[in-house]
């Protein structure tokens, strides 16, 4: 019986000790990867932060190109400022004064020509393309349109001040492009085009670069708020030949359009008037620091002359100025307006009733 019992002990170590053979080998294979492959995670590792590295690397080498660059144009322009300084240029307006150098071609003779730099800042509807027309007119003044129509032209600050480089370096090439000798070069430029958004960089860019700034603005927006409608109107329905005009050459086109009469929507028109209003009100205390210079289409239509204060704004000779444009609302508003009497009975007694006599 003893000997019976020791055998039976004997076969519960031998068990014992197989379980717990078994239980091991269960649990180091669980523990083997990580001290099979080590190399491996160091290099993922090491990969990771070699990635991260290269990206560093590379956007404050993008950046610090840039602020070279920057360095590079500015210093540029101040050798050529030294050799054409002209001593009869007032100590204010040098820093208007402009000698570009231009990537594309050579100014030749010409690059002594000083050139003023200017942007029109508008709305839409405010008779800008008109202006623009007058101004282009001028053999020295080159102003090349809406050019930030484009979003991708506005969409950061880098983009606007890149493009602006290229336009005030006489590197962009457009129809309203002049020659060698042009004294004045500038854009259209609305306020709702990144202006407003990048105001603060925009100013200060205005200041660096020397930029003069032409406000141009329209006294009585319910006009400007009947072209808008009539304008977005003709973009859908095409009226003329299926082609969108937003402006026209010729009294006929002028008639087609005029013919489209809006019903404007009064439980929202005093509140989109006193949008534009503050939109207005706004970029001319954004743009207060800058030299700029303040024109009402109502005046420019009025008085023709209003525009040589345009050109002795921008220092240049006066000349006669033309445009092929028509204006398409020649009417009396109540003409232009398809609910003229609701109207007329939202804006009798407001701030806006003597904009109801257009």
């Amino acid at each position: 019986m003893e000997e019976a019992g020791r055998e039976k002990d004997r076969s519960v170590v031998v068990v014992v000790e197989d379980l717990s053979t078994a239980s091991k080998d269960t649990v180091n294979p669980s523990a083997k990867p990580t001290r099979r492959y080590p190399l491996l995670s160091w290099t993922t590792i090491l990969a990771l932060i070699s990635l991260v590295g290269v990206y560093i690397f590379s956007v404050s080498f993008k950046q610090n190109g840039m602020l070279l660059g920057l360095k590079q144009t500015d210093m540029i322009e101040k050798e050529r400022e030294k050799l054409c300084q002209d001593p009869s240029i007032p100590v204010t307006e040098i820093p208007f004064v402009h000698y570009p150098t231009p990537d594309t071609y050579s100014r030749k003779e010409c690059a002594c020509t000083p050139v003023r730099f200017f942007a029109i800042l508008s709305m839409q509807r405010s008779g800008s393309g008109w202006i623009e027309t007058l101004l282009n007119s001028h053999e020295n003044i080159s102003s090349n349109g809406e050019i930030f129509s484009i979003k991708e032209r506005r969409s950061n600050i880098t983009s606007i001040t890149k493009t602006l480089d290229k336009l005030y370096n006489l590197d962009w090439l457009s129809s309203a492009a002049k020659n060698e000798c042009t004294a004045a070069v500038g854009l259209k430029w609305m306020l709702n085009q990144g202006l407003m958004q990048h105001h603060e960089e925009i100013v200060e860019y205005f200041n660096r670069r020397g930029v003069s700034a032409i406000f141009l603005l329209r006294r009585n927006t319910l006009q400007r708020y009947v072209s808008v409608l009539a304008n977005a109107h003709d973009s859908k329905a095409k009226q003329i030949n299926g082609t969108h005009k937003s402006h026209v050459h010729s009294k006929r086109e002028a008639q087609i359009l005029a013919q489209f009469k809006p019903e404007i929507d009064t439980k929202k028109l005093i509140a989109d008037l006193k949008k534009s209003d503050k939109l207005a009100a706004d970029a001319l205390l954004y743009f207060k620091k800058t030299r700029h210079i303040i024109l009402y289409y109502e005046d420019v239509v009025s008085n023709d002359t209003k525009l040589m204060d345009v050109l002795d704004f921008l220092r240049l000779p006066k000349r006669k100025l033309s445009s092929r444009h028509v204006k398409i609302h020649t009417k009396l508003l109540r003409d232009h307006i398809d609910n003229w009497v609701e109207v007329n009975n939202t804006l009798m007694g407001t701030q806006y009733e003597s904009f109801l006599n257009g």
